[in-house]
């Protein structure tokens, strides 16, 4: 039989653990794999993996545009749904962009009266495509109240053929120095790092943000104690379609050319980033910050296995299990809080 001490032990460790936070158990599992890389490079290449902060931030920028996209669907997920669409929406976006931001004199240019405009009406104009889709996709969970797997799938089969269909499958090029100039040196990190802090504050600090982890929660509860549920699934998926947006300008600006193939495979990406940093695809859970470790864990995964050499097949393979392993892992952080009940740890609501 327990004693009364052993009982008050418990609870006390219960709250030590539901003090601790998730962010630090990711960023040390973040700092285990960099230095397991670290070792790894000296023994097989004889070479440091972390050799200078210059590899690091190539580390960052490489998984910058899948972060923004991670940031944009973590608000998703945590309402228990998910945006397969993304990367479609990344394609649209950038060709849309390039298609304004191309230079005067441009052989073939998509629109010859439309040249050397100023860099915010392509960046303006692809906002506006991603937050339309965006609102697409929120009209068919909320309203239509279609499944959001069903409904963002086919918005990412009919948006990857919009930007096929835009130029007929041909590159958009020769832009404006002024446009370039946006995905230039590290001006993409400074972008991911602003928005992750931007959504950061409005999902930890606002009303919206603790509508957002109640429709998660329990969307029925949430119906039932007001929240406006349908309007609010409305702004969580346009503010990702807005950030898939953002994320085709940056990738064309980077790679100084519009191009229908872009953005393929992202959307999955940016939900491994989202998972791995601890958002739960059966709702209620997730911070943007540990989704933000997230992102630098895959980052890190990435580089490594390309500074060992290992074969772009079997990162693909490692992937999948990374994949399988975060959602083992959800399930079981969900039974476990399942299992302490009313001290189970839970996020800002």
């Amino acid at each position: 039989m327990s004693s009364p001490m052993n009982g008050i032990g418990s609870i006390r460790a219960a709250v030590r653990r539901r003090r601790w936070p998730a962010e630090f158990s990711i960023a040390l599992i973040l700092i285990g794999i960099a230095v397991v890389f670290e070792l790894l490079g000296w023994v097989v290449r004889q070479q440091s993996f972390l050799a200078s902060p210059e590899r690091l931030i190539i580390i960052v920028l490489q998984v910058s545009i899948i972060g923004l996209l991670a940031v944009g669907v973590t608000p998703v997920i945590i309402t228990a749904g998910i945006d397969l669409s993304s990367g479609s929406v990344v394609a649209l976006s950038a060709m849309v962009a390039a298609s304004l931001a191309q230079a005067a004199g441009t052989t073939g240019a998509v629109f010859p009266a439309l040249t050397d405009l100023p860099a915010l009406v392509p960046i303006a104009a692809a906002l506006a495509v991603g937050a339309a889709v965006g609102v697409a996709n929120g009209a068919l969970v909320s309203y239509a109240r279609l499944p959001a797997f069903i409904a963002t799938l086919g918005t990412m089969v009919t948006v990857r053929g919009m930007a096929r269909l835009y130029t007929h499958g041909r590159p958009v090029s020769m832009l404006t120095d002024s446009y370039t100039a946006i995905g230039a040196g590290a001006r993409p990190v400074f972008v991911f790092f602003a928005v992750a802090a931007v959504f950061h504050i409005v999902l930890r600090y606002t009303r919206f943000g603790k509508y957002v982890y109640a429709i998660g929660g329990n969307m029925q509860a949430a119906r039932v104690s007001g929240i406006d549920v349908n309007r609010h699934l409305l702004a969580v998926y346009s503010c990702a379609g807005l950030l898939s947006g953002l994320a085709g300008v940056m990738t064309s600006a980077r790679a100084a050319t519009g191009q229908a193939g872009m953005g393929t495979g992202y959307e999955l990406d940016a939900i491994t980033a989202a998972v791995i940093g601890g958002t739960s695809l059966s709702g209620g859970v997730g911070m943007v910050t540990a989704t933000v470790i997230g992102t630098l864990i895959l980052g890190v995964i990435t580089s490594g296995f390309t500074f060992l050499g290992v074969d772009a097949y079997l990162q693909d393979i490692a992937k999948g299990l990374i994949i399988v392993a975060a959602v083992m892992a959800d399930q079981y952080r969900r039974r476990q809080r399942r299992a302490t009940g009313p001290l189970k740890a839970k996020e800002p609501a």
